[in-house]
């Protein structure tokens, strides 16, 4: 433990959580080695530090360190970023040029954000883990590099492979060994260590004196839910030195400065659907479709025979039975478009087309006869797509990705419906 303690003071790290010991305490171990590391936390909470605590303690010491942000350097570039270029490889090349891996031979590379780097790149970074070989961009030569790599982010990297955003066998050969930071909210008797740290800088940067907090502000400080980590909580820390004049900061002072106070209650999140329940809605879904196939077909049956009789009361006669089941079922479907339009806000914009309540409203001699018949199955499937469409942003309260997936189609798609009816 006292080699923690003396790591945490030589690289400034704060905090006795038990997790953020271990992480230290794994990164401690695995110095020596040349085991590729992945560190894994939410944005903010400093892991930065893990990997100059590896290359400080590692045999790569004395050679170099490069720090790369991998989601900063646009996707054109990356590669001769990473890999370096011939003269020439591609438009503005007009030198060779070293990449950071060529530059870092001996030393250590940290990849920051490394979850954002693209699928080409992971391929050559890849072939870099597994036998220290790299091609420059432009060049058909092979060479060799000795680089330690260390590598961060704050995505769900599991996700990301499901996604198909990340390679799986480049995640297993960065984790051989998985450091994870906790975030801030986890580390509540660490908050107020890092608050005063914090008050104590700014107060020796700007010449003023420390700010402090009174004992009700303390226990707010620590039970905010600190979305942005370290960061937010050094920023919070500043505005309070530069602005309060009053430097006994109570608590209702410095609830003024965290936004979106509803973030520390408990959030109620609804359970994410089951595959099953996906599969009976898109069942339900398919049913609406071939009973609305089965009413096309009988109307487009009907309209032959009255332009083959001319005689519209008796064709009336005859099929009085399929007239009344048809609009019987139109009825229905208006009374569920109804309920779900008195549902929406006061100002929605959603154009509502009544359907006819009875087959006698309708002037079934008006039948001429194709084009007629095409618009109105058009307009009950668009009456249907919209139906489904609102339900499911309703019930995913505007959430498009969530409702995307229920209807089986893409966000983009989605989107563009969305757009369409002016929802």
């Amino acid at each position: 433990m006292q080699n923690v303690q003396a790591i945490k003071q030589r690289f400034g790290i704060i905090g006795n959580d038990p997790k953020l010991n271990r992480a230290i305490e794994k990164a401690i171990q695995v110095a020596p080695t040349d085991i590729s590391v992945l560190v894994t936390g939410e944005s903010g909470v400093g892991k930065e530090s893990i990997p100059k605590i590896i290359h400080s303690l590692s045999h790569r010491k004395h050679g170099k360190y490069i720090a790369v942000n991998c989601g900063a350097i646009p996707e054109g570039t990356i590669d001769s970023e990473l890999f370096g270029h011939e003269k020439g490889a591609f438009t503005g090349a007009t030198a060779t040029r070293s990449g950071y891996f060529e530059v870092a031979d001996g030393g250590t590379i940290f990849l920051d954000e490394v979850g954002e780097l693209p699928l080409p790149t992971q391929v050559r970074l890849l072939r870099i883990l597994e036998n220290g070989e790299f091609l420059k961009v432009g060049s058909s030569k092979t060479q060799k590099t000795d680089v330690r790599i260390v590598a961060a982010t704050n995505l769900n990297m599991i996700e990301a492979i499901e996604k198909g955003k990340f390679r799986e066998d480049l995640y297993y050969r960065l984790s051989t060994v998985d450091i994870h930071l906790p975030p801030l909210r986890e580390r509540a008797e660490d908050i107020h260590l890092l608050f005063r740290k914090f008050a104590s800088d700014f107060a020796q940067k700007y010449k003023m004196p420390t700010v402090r907090l009174e004992d009700d502000a303390v226990s707010l400080l620590q039970q905010y839910r600190w979305s942005g980590n370290i960061r937010q909580l050094r920023n919070v820390a500043e505005q309070l030195s530069v602005l309060e004049a009053d430097r006994n900061i109570a608590y209702q002072t410095l609830r003024n400065y965290l936004p979106d106070m509803g973030a520390t209650l408990p959030a109620v999140v609804g359970d994410k659907k089951r595959d099953s329940d996906f599969s009976s809605e898109r069942e339900i879904l398919y049913k609406v479709l071939f009973d609305m196939q089965r009413d096309v077909n009988d109307l487009k049956k009907l309209t032959m025979e009255l332009m083959k009789s001319g005689n519209v009361s008796d064709v009336q006669e005859e099929q009085s039975s399929l007239i009344d089941k048809i609009y019987s079922e139109e009825k229905i479907h208006e009374q569920h478009l109804s309920t779900i339009v008195d549902d929406r806000p006061a100002d929605s914009s959603v154009e509502v087309v009544s359907i006819p309540e009875s087959a006698s409203e309708t002037n079934h001699a008006n039948y001429d006869f194709a084009e007629e018949i095409e618009e109105e199955e058009n307009l009950s499937l668009q009456e249907k797509e919209l139906e489904l469409i609102k339900k499911s942003l309703e019930k995913y309260h505007g959430k498009r990705k969530d409702a995307a997936e229920e209807l089986g189609i893409s966000e983009r798609t989605l989107y563009r419906k969305i757009k369409q009816y002016n929802l």
